[in-house]
């Protein structure tokens, strides 16, 4: 029986997964009840990810048996899973890019007429699916290539309600979206619950824990620790168990700081294509600054643009008094300038998956590891055996596949990367999204190290509490501009969130709360 009482619709017994010697799952039981929200909690690397695996027929278990309504199933590969019900959304999207919505929506079982697809029909299921997420913007006729990120998550739960589960899985699956889409995918889950639908959800957002949540299981180094009614634990005690020892405050103190200092990055009149309108901002070394603001008002734009990758950019750029050109991302990261991006997506964009741990950690440093062109090894192992202490990195060996760790070890990477380069100046994109709190802890305390070295942090995020707990200033942005600046005791979410909305500073509460409610729908 499960912890609110009723018969499972799975369960799940006895499953080992080991990869080579690391053990991903030892012996874990779980199960699933209808019209039921179960959430799996736990770290990255914890085993919430290699149980859905064995669950949907990505990989098969070492041991262990699983029942569906009662009766022994084993699923050989993700297609036997889904047409016994039981689909699944990981935070990794599996669309194909250069095929239209519809097309992806309906990829596994196209509607036929005449032995040939019948586009018609197949619209008509991406409009109702998507309808059903709250994505009737989404154009099904569109290709996945030209949507941003939040939609194409979006048009990857409509696929995986396409197929009417019993059993849907969700794995970060709101990680990449925007606020008002995440109000409706909850409105969704609601809803499929109480038409009875099993929902296995997993997500590092306590707050959507809290909001969603029926029951919950908490996994720690592939070991199941707990199952308990939501509501029946407090936060810190879940997040005790997830992380194995007593929970110390999220934040670390910040860094003192010295305003005499002089900038050494100075931007004005910085736009670009109506999309960045005249922005201007200074950071001095040791200086973590954020960027706040509601999601796709030009914060990414901002930190692409200052890496080099935007072309047409026009304002001023100085670096330590310096005026530069922001070519490319190679002029970027060059020694003239030290910059360093961490960019949104790790494995489109920060990461070659097939790729060794090592050679990813240094190939953005291949310059500062070389001696007359020719890579330096026994350099090049001190600097990665040295990136790898800073950060944690846990990894079997540094020279299997990046693509076999965790989430959160594969953010570290990409991290480690960067600083590898040494660079002055950390552009930061929203790094700990989809991440466990504990790696967000280590994450939080290695930019307070990094700023009291000297590094100038601009570092953007769509969670208030980051901003608030790791900045010394929040530069609020709306329609491409830097509408307002906050620091000191003005750094409150109250305050971050009326000029997220551009409402007059002292705005009353019953009024923000109005507009809050209205941006998110």
């Amino acid at each position: 029986m499960t912890a609110s009482g009723s018969a499972p619709l799975l369960r799940m017994s006895g499953i080992t997964k080991h990869y080579g010697g690391v053990r991903a799952l030892e012996n874990v039981h779980f199960e699933a009840t209808r019209g039921t929200i179960h959430a799996l909690l736990g770290e990255n690397g914890a085993g919430k990810s290699t149980l859905i695996k064995v669950l949907s027929g990505v990989v098969q278990p070492d041991a262990g048996t699983i029942e569906l309504d009662g009766s022994p199933v084993q699923f050989a590969n993700p297609t036997e899973a889904n047409d016994a019900g039981i689909a699944c959304i990981f935070q990794e999207l599996s669309l194909l890019p250069d095929l239209t919505v519809a097309d992806n929506i309906c990829i596994t079982r196209p509607p036929r007429r005449f032995g040939l697809i019948d586009f018609r029909a197949q619209r008509r299921i991406a409009e109702e699916a998507l309808a059903r997420v709250g994505g009737e913007g989404i154009h099904p006729s569109a290709t996945v290539r030209e949507l941003p990120l939040s939609r194409r998550q979006m048009v990857e739960i409509a696929k995986a309600l396409a197929r009417n589960p019993k059993i849907l899985i969700l794995d970060e699956a709101t990680s990449a979206l925007t606020a008002a889409d995440v109000e409706k995918v909850f409105v969704m889950l609601h809803k499929l619950r109480e038409e009875g639908m099993a929902i296995i959800y997993i997500s590092h957002r306590m707050h959507e824990i809290a909001e969603l949540a029926d029951v919950c299981t908490v996994y720690r180094n592939g070991r199941k620790v707990e199952t308990f009614d939501a509501g029946t634990r407090s936060d810190n005690a879940i997040v005790e168990m997830m992380i194995g020892r007593e929970y110390e405050s999220v934040f670390p103190p910040k860094a003192a700081k010295n305003d005499d200092v002089a900038p050494v990055l100075k931007v004005r009149d910085f736009s670009w294509q109506g999309e960045l309108n005249g922005i201007d901002l200074d950071i001095r070394p040791g200086e973590i600054v954020g960027l706040g603001g509601l999601d796709g008002q030009g914060q990414r734009q901002l930190l692409l643009g200052l890496f080099g990758t935007l072309i047409g950019t026009t304002g001023t750029v100085e670096i330590a008094g310096n005026p530069v050109k922001l070519s490319s991302p190679k002029r970027a990261k060059s020694d003239a300038i030290g910059m360093a991006l961490i960019p949104e997506d790790r494995k489109a964009e920060g990461l070659m998956l097939p790729m060794t741990v090592r050679e990813n950690l240094s190939f953005a440093a291949v310059e500062k590891v070389s001696r007359g062109g020719v890579v330096d090894l026994k350099a090049e192992e001190a600097a990665i055996d040295e990136m790898v202490e800073l950060l944690k990195i846990k990894a079997d060996g540094i020279d299997g596949p990046v693509a076999s760790l965790s989430g959160g070890n594969q953010q570290k990477v990409v991290i480690g990367k960067w600083l590898m380069t040494k660079p002055r100046i950390i552009l930061l994109n929203d790094p700990t999204r989809g991440i466990d709190v504990g790696t967000k802890q280590e994450i939080y305390q290695l930019l307070q190290r990094l700023a009291a070295e000297g590094a100038a942090i601009l570092f953007y995020s769509t969670d208030y509490d980051e901003l608030i707990g790791c900045c010394d200033r929040v530069l609020v942005m709306y329609s491409g501009a830097v509408v307002r600046t906050l620091s000191g005791q003005q750094l409150t979410e109250t305050n971050l969130v009326s000029a997220a909305l551009n409402l007059p500073a002292g705005t009353d509460q019953a009024a923000l709360a109005a507009q809050a409610r209205e941006a998110a729908t």
